[in-house]
């Protein structure tokens, strides 16, 4: 009789005098747990303002939901249907008032009424509801899983069912975030996708294969990261059945590996001022002998840097990128080569720096730190390039990497003067084009072509310079000294457009542009020092002296900028880690994406003013004394080493 008054209810049309209710035409089939949506629409849409819209069981006039007042009225629906009951807001508009009911009990079966009121007219349609015995039950843990940072951890799904897994055509896992939902790990067509996983859950999660075929898919998360927590949901699809089980994973606490890495970052800060506080006290205490500060000294140039390398390399084997761990890292074990140069220009320090200075200098940290950074990029672009077709641009860029390493391995070697300027501009030219056969040269326009040509012919340009400076000439000297600090703003600016362009789709523009900028800011460095090593060769000076000595200024400023170096670089590194690791543990996810925008643009202020302070010392030089032709040195340099 139920089924007959519905197949009734439903094919008569209630007509008003302005609207009229459709509904289904057959009684509705859904299996326990799932989802049915209850139609109920009209022909045209109607005013929502004197709108008012119920849904109500047919046998007992339970209200199920209501919408009034151009808005749905959840506090007044009856207990049992919160939360599992809805509307389309969005549709009603229209003139759709269907019903969303979700996760089916037993208790759902029967009529259902819906009910359109507006003004003094109203119309009604009914629907039905059958509940089918065949589920699919899908479990996972009643209480939430909970892991250290680093451990693996095991998020249980099981399907209950007639269903054998042969018939199961889908299993996924997804993490529930604020943004939605992401793919950890899928199973379809009795086999498991791994590459489907987002980069972050990818290499990470499996399931137990041997466990399958007896409907266990439970989620294997190796090596737990503080971003891991959260809510994770197993569904599992079998033709017309579905289901799905939650687990969440909570209560994510500090591994070894975190408090090492805590351990580093506090040693390192704390050793900074404390070797820093020591050494101002024993250089104005004159029982102090110079040995004493000089282990000091050397002290604090090490122990912190070494710290810091540590802490980042053990910060990549738990929540930091490979790109962020191996280039931070290869700074801050290069950095003690930069600062015992720069100690050269501490005039308490001179004497004792006489046979460093000839092997630390900007180009060992350069040429290693070159190395490190473009091989990282020919790696990336070579795995980039991985799928393509075309194996040319990839063998191009194979070779124009190998010249990069044969050219930074020359410079670490120790060439020195023209010969140095000849190799880094061979450099620049092959590690621009590395980055164009790996990235493309498309995006790059003929604005960016142009800036490449005009940034590398630049630098061709100086060369006469080099070989043939002005007369000792006031003006002169003046415009070569405004040249060389021309050029060098330019190719800093050209050098950041540049790569702007080639990384404009890379997630880690920013981060490689910080990098880069440090690079060519070290770069400049090394040219001037060059040029500096060049003229103190031929003796052009009137006396001999470095370029720290002069006022008790520019002196007082080159201890103050070196201490900033020394200690204030590092702890601004430091705590920058310390606060990323304890604030990531507490949330979950982390503040600053990557760490390398802190680290290298405050290396490149450090840098920056050492670059100053050469074009201070190069325009000394050129007013000192009578201007060496470096052309007749540089021919008799070939005609030496030509044979007889």
């Amino acid at each position: 009789m139920d089924l007959l008054t519905c197949i009734f209810m439903s094919m008569f049309l209630m007509v008003t005098d302005g609207f009229t209710v459709h509904g289904p035409s057959a009684p509705l089939s859904a299996p326990l747990g799932s989802s049915v949506v209850l139609p109920c629409y009209v022909d045209e849409a109607l005013p929502v303002e004197d709108l008012e819209v119920e849904w109500r069981r047919a046998d007992s006039e339970t209200l199920i939901h209501l919408y009034q007042d151009g808005e749905s009225r959840p506090e007044v629906q009856q207990q049992d249907y919160q939360d599992r009951a809805h509307f389309f807001t969005e549709e009603i508009q229209h003139g759709n008032f269907s019903l969303r009911l979700d996760n089916l009990t037993a208790q759902d079966e029967g009529e259902y009424r819906c009910k359109v009121f507006i003004q003094q007219d109203t119309g009604e349609t009914m629907a039905q509801i059958k509940v089918s015995n065949e589920r699919l039950l899908v479990s996972g843990s009643n209480r939430p899983a909970s892991a250290y940072v680093g451990e693996d951890v095991t998020l249980n799904c099981s399907v209950d069912s007639h269903i054998t897994p042969e018939h199961i055509e889908e299993v996924s896992w997804l993490k529930t975030d604020e943004d939605g939902d992401f793919l950890v790990l899928l199973y379809q067509n009795n086999e498991t996708l791994p590459d489907s996983s987002v980069e972050q859950f990818r290499g990470r999660v499996e399931f137990f294969t041997a466990e399958i075929p007896k409907g266990n898919f439970s989620l294997r998360l190796k090596s737990v990261r503080t971003e891991d927590k959260g809510v994770y949901r197993c569904q599992v699809f079998a033709g017309d059945l579905s289901g799905n089980a939650t687990v969440e994973l909570e209560r994510l606490g500090f591994s070894s590996l975190h408090i090492a890495v805590l351990f580093f970052c506090v040693a390192a800060g704390s050793g900074a001022l404390l070797l820093l506080c020591s050494l101002i006290y024993c250089r104005y205490k004159n029982t102090v002998s110079s040995s004493t500060i000089w282990i000091l000294q050397l002290s604090l140039v090490l122990f912190p840097n070494i710290c810091m390398f540590l802490a980042f390399i053990l910060w990549g084997f738990t929540e930091g990128s490979l790109h962020e761990t191996i280039t931070c890292s290869a700074l801050y074990i290069l950095r003690p080569v930069m600062l015992i140069w720069a100690l050269s220009y501490l005039k308490y320090l001179q004497e004792s720096l006489k046979s460093w200075t000839s092997f630390f200098t900007p180009t060992t940290e350069f040429a290693v730190l070159t190395l490190v950074v473009y091989s990282v990029l020919f790696s990336y672009g070579w795995r980039k390039r991985a799928h393509d077709t075309d194996s040319k641009p990839r063998v191009f860029s194979g070779l124009c990497f190998g010249v990069v390493v044969l050219m930074c391995l020359i410079l670490s070697t120790g060439f020195e003067n023209i010969c140095c300027f000849v190799i880094i501009i061979f450099l620049v030219l092959f590690e621009l084009l590395q980055l164009f056969s790996s990235f493309g040269i498309a995006s790059l326009g003929p604005f960016g072509l142009l800036a490449v040509v005009f940034g590398y012919m630049l630098w061709l340009a100086c060369i006469p310079f080099f070989l043939r400076p002005p007369a000792k000439c006031l003006c002169r000297t003046w415009l070569l000294a405004l040249w060389i600090i021309t050029i060098s703003v330019l190719d800093i600016i050209i050098v950041i457009y540049i790569h702007l362009v080639i990384l404009e789709r890379e997630k880690e523009r920013l981060e490689w542009i910080c990098v880069i900028s440090f690079l060519d800011v070290l770069k400049i460095i090394m040219i001037l020092v060059q040029v500096k090593k060049l003229s103190e060769t031929l003796r052009i000076r009137q006396q001999t002296e470095t370029s720290g000595q002069g006022s008790n200024t520019l002196s007082l400023c080159n201890e103050i900028m070196y201490m900033f170096g020394a200690v204030g670089v590092v702890l601004l590194s430091s705590v920058s880690l310390t606060a990323e690791l304890i604030l990531k543990a507490l949330n979950g996810e982390r503040v600053i994406e990557d760490l390398r925008v802190i680290v290298f643009p405050s290396e490149s202020a450090f840098a920056f003013y050492w670059l100053l302070l050469q074009m201070h010392a190069h325009w000394k030089d050129l007013r000192s004394g009578e201007q060496p032709n470096y052309e007749m040195e540089f021919l008799s340099a070939l005609d030496s080493a030509s044979p007889d």
